[in-house]
Parts: structure tokens; C-alpha cells; sequence
């Protein structure tokens, strides 16, 4: 079921009023069936191995605090890690490994070919799986305890606002949350519905009109000259914000409204002054699980130099295959994780307050970023290579092809270029958080004055230019 469905408004009108309905003994019940409804949706079959994963974190977790000696406790740990990873491995990076190996055999045998297993990849796993981990390593380290209610630690790992794409839940905020009561509170619900609105105006209103012509560029990269690739890269590194940092703002707003906090997730990332700033305001939930559960036990920046960089650039390699089964996204965590070596050795932590330099290495993270986004966006690792190479061909830079996406030919095209610097507009002024020089706060703002006009103007916005084609999120495929 999709945020940006009729199907999803109706299901959250029923959910949310009988949530508050209910008695607050019986409101886990309600939620973990809505759940469970709400991913079985897509595909029922793939509900067992959610249960499978929830039975098996379960029960390791209470065994894991329950053992007195560390070698049984890291048994049971091992177990779960297996587990999770293996499902993670079948499903989503086996057929990979797979082609790369027959691939590798055919140069000596070129006939031969390793069978295929078919499978749809479940939608959410890689980030239930990683959430379930987390759980699990935890309990190993004392963090928390175990969650003895198997009603509520199932509610933990399915929760719908967050189960398909995030934000990726610690359990030592969550789980405690579900055994609170949690009262009806106009604020609270109308700020969760606000944080809805906006991020399905990210999604359909911007990020969805610009898929348009993002994807003619990319599935058609060598139509189009270098201009057109810029632009074409630059409407994608918008896109997937307002995609996935959309996804998130209504995760977290329907969470609100039925009275849970779920973490931030994106942070404006496209005002960081270097990559490693980028990554504190970018999929925060996922660079944080990263830090905590890869980067610090691999021994972090606590080595001699060799091997904190080894750290940076393992860790940064691991996300880009957890964000994909393709050589193309191993190439961008590689990227990512070579520039953030580079700016270690050569950039001196200071801080500015002369707004002309900031602004210049703003500029200058946002084009590392978006050269990164080629090979994310790519179909295949050679069209990437073949789109950086056009993109740095300024003798092919023309405004002919730009103009099918500046001047307005039809309902599809007409408003990607308007809507999107407008949006962009909207960020400077708003996502910066300052007008005039005045630090603005949008819970803060008169109601009637300025919140209700933003709130009337987001949804006319929606109708008029939203795509509803029911355009799946990107991050769904990971």
C-alpha cells in the first residue's frame, strides 16, 4: 500500500479512528493487524518471513539475556545475525553474486551458465532485517532489555508508518513508546498531519514530475548532450530528496498523529560544506546504524591512520551494496567513502562565518553529491560511465533538448522546470530556516496567519499538479 494512494488515505482515516477508540490494552492488537495488513498488501506471501524474523529476534534476544556465559550469549547473537543476513542475502543480493560468478567462469568456459533463482525481492526488507539486527546487538551489548510481550516486539519490527523505507528505529526508543498510553492531542495530530501534507507535496508535486524527465534522460542516456545530462542529474539529486525525505515526513507525521516519535531522518543535506557533513543530514536513521554497528566496531577513528580509513571506506562500500544488488551502487559507496578519506587527510575541522566561502563549498558538495547520484540513478554501470563522460563534453552543450522542459508543451513537461525552482525557492527561503536573517520555526508560526494559507496552498497544489500514477518510492527497491 503507497503513501500517495487513495487506498492509503482511507486505510489511515479507519486505523487512526479506531486507534483512539480502542482502550489502550487492546490498541498493540489494532496496530499490528493494520500492519500486517498494510505490507501484506503488496504481497501476503512475504508476511511469513517478516513473522520468521520477528520469531527468531524474539526469542534469541530474551536467550541472549537470560545466558550467563559470553560464549553462549555471542551464539545466540551469531544466530540472529545469520539468520537476518541470510534472508537478506537469498532474497535480495543471491541472483547478484550469481552472475558475477558465471560471468567470471565464462572466460574460460563460455558456454557455461549457473541457474537463477527466481524471486521477487520483498518490499522493506533490507531495513526491517537491519532493524531487527540492531535489536539483537544491542541486547548483546546491555543496551537494552530484552522485550518479553512478543504482541509488542512483533508491533516493534512491522510497525506501517516506518516498516517500508524507515526511518530505521532504535528499540530503545520505540519499543518503550508502545507501552505508553498515549492520549488524543490537537497539536500534536494537526503538526503530524502537517508533516503529512508536506511530505506527499514532496512526492508527488516534485519529486514524481520531475521522475518524468529524469527518466527519458536515464533510460535514454545517450539521446540527449551534455546540458541535458546536467539538468537531467541535478532534477535526480532534487528527486530522490523529495522522494525519499517525503516518504519520511509522512512516516514520521502518522507516527505523530497516533502519538509516537520516530527519529529525523533527513536534515537539509544539500546546505552540507563537505561529504562527511552530508552524511550527518542524509538518510540519518541508515549512516547512524552504520556508525553504531559497523564503523565503531571495526575500531572507528580509535586505530592509527591506515586503518581508520580502512573503517571509513569498508563501512562506506557495505552501504553501497545494502543500497542495491548492482555494480553501480557499489561504485557510489565507494566514491563516497574514498572523498570522505580525502576530506579526513585534507580538511582541518574549523568553523566559518564568512557566508561567501560556506556557500562555495555547499556548491562544491552538491556537485560531488550529484556526480555520485549518476552511477545511483544509472541503469547499469556502463550507461554511468557513459553520462560522466558526455556530462565533461562542453563542446556538445546546447539549450536545444533543454527546451522541451523550459518551454510548456504538455501537462507533463510544462511544470517540471516551474515546479521545481519554485521548490527550490521554498527551500532557500524556508529550508534554511531563515528569512530575512530571522531564524524562523514553522511550529511557531500564527495558525490562521501563515499556517492554515501554507496548508490550503499545499493541497490545492497537490491537486492541481500532483502525478498520481501511484509512482512506487525509490527506496521501496531496497
Amino acid at each position: 500500500m503507497l503513501f500517495n494512494s487513495f487506498e492509503f488515505l482511507l486505510f489511515f482515516i479507519v486505523v487512526t479512528t479506531a486507534y483512539f477508540t480502542f482502550q489502550h490494552k487492546y490498541r498493540w492488537i489494532l496496530l499490528l493487524i493494520s500492519s500486517y495488513f498494510f505490507y501484506g498488501y503488496w504481497e501476503i506471501k512475504y508476511l511469513s518471513i517478516i513473522v520468521i524474523s520477528t520469531l527468531i529476534d524474539f526469542y534469541i534476544g530474551i536467550k541472549i539475556y537470560e545466558s550467563s556465559s559470553q560464549h553462549i550469549k555471542r551464539f545466540y547473537l551469531y544466530i540472529s545475525l545469520l539468520s537476518n543476513l541470510g534472508i537478506l542475502f537469498v532474497f535480495k543480493y543471491f541472483n547478484f553474486f550469481i552472475e558475477n560468478a558465471s560471468e567470471l567462469i565464462k572466460i574460460k568456459n563460455p558456454s557455461f551458465e549457473l541457474p537463477l533463482m527466481e524471486l521477487l525481492l520483498p518490499v522493506g526488507i533490507s531495513f526491517y532485517t537491519f532493524q531487527t539486527m540492531s535489536y539483537s546487538i544491542d541486547n548483546y551489548n546491555e543496551k537494552i532489555k530484552p522485550e518479553r510481550h512478543l504482541g509488542i516486539f512483533a508491533l516493534f519490527v512491522t510497525f506501517f508508518p516506518q516498516l517500508v523505507a524507515g526511518p530505521i528505529e532504535r528499540a530503545s526508543n520505540l519499543l518503550p513508546q508502545f507501552h505508553k498510553k498515549q492520549l488524543f492531542d490537537y497539536d500534536r495530530i494537526s503538526n503530524g498531519l502537517g508533516l503529512m501534507l508536506w511530505g506527499l507535496f514532496k512526492k508527488v508535486v516534485i519529486a514524481d514530475r520531475l521522475a518524468i524527465v529524469v527518466n527519458e534522460i536515464y533510460n535514454n542516456p545517450n539521446d540527449y548532450n551534455g546540458l541535458t545530462l546536467v539538468v537531467g542529474t541535478i532534477f535526480f539529486a532534487f528527486q530522490i530528496y523529495c522522494d525519499f525525505s517525503g516518504y519520511s515526513d509522512i512516516a514520521i507525521g502518522a507516527a505523530r498523529v497516533l502519538g509516537f516519535d520516530l527519529m529525523k531522518n533527513f536534515n537539509y543535506p544539500y546546505f552540507s560544506k563537505s561529504i562527511n557533513e552530508f552524511w550527518k543530514r542524509w538518510h540519518i536513521s541508515l549512516s547512524t546504524w552504520f556508525r553504531d554497528y559497523v564503523y565503531i566496531p571495526l575500531g572507528g577513528n580509535r586505530r592509527i591512520k591506515w586503518r581508520w580509513y580502512y573503517n571509513l571506506f569498508i563501512t562506506f562500500l557495505i552501504s553501497g551494496l545494502w543500497h542495491g544488488a548492482n555494480w553501480t551502487f557499489i561504485v557510489w559507496g565507494i566514491i563516497h567513502g574514498t572523498i570522505l578519506i580525502i576530506e579526513t587527510i585534507t580538511i582541518k575541522k574549523e568553523t566559518s562565518n564568512n557566508k561567501f566561502k560556506n556557500g562555495l563549498l555547499m556548491l562544491k558538495t552538491f556537485i560531488i553529491v550529484c556526480l555520485s547520484w549518476v552511477f545511483f540513478r544509472a541503469n547499469n554501470i556502463q550507461d554511468a560511465f557513459s553520462i560522466l563522460t558526455h556530462i565533461f563534453d562542453f563542446g556538445s552543450y546546447s539549450f536545444t533538448q533543454l527546451s522541451l522542459y523550459i518551454v510548456p508543451t504538455t501537462k507533463n513537461t510544462v511544470y517540471a522546470m516551474d515546479i521545481f525552482l519554485s521548490y527550490v525557492m521554498i527551500i532557500i527561503l524556508v529550508g534554511s530556516e531563515y528569512i530575512f536573517g530571522t531564524k524562523l520555526k514553522f511550529e511557531e508560526l500564527n495558525y490562521y496567519k501563515y499556517k492554515l494559507p501554507i496548508y490550503v496552498v499545499g493541497i490545492v497544489s497537490i491537486l492541481l499538479f500532483g502525478a498520481f500514477e501511484k509512482n512506487e518510492f525509490i527506496y521501496f527497491q531496497f
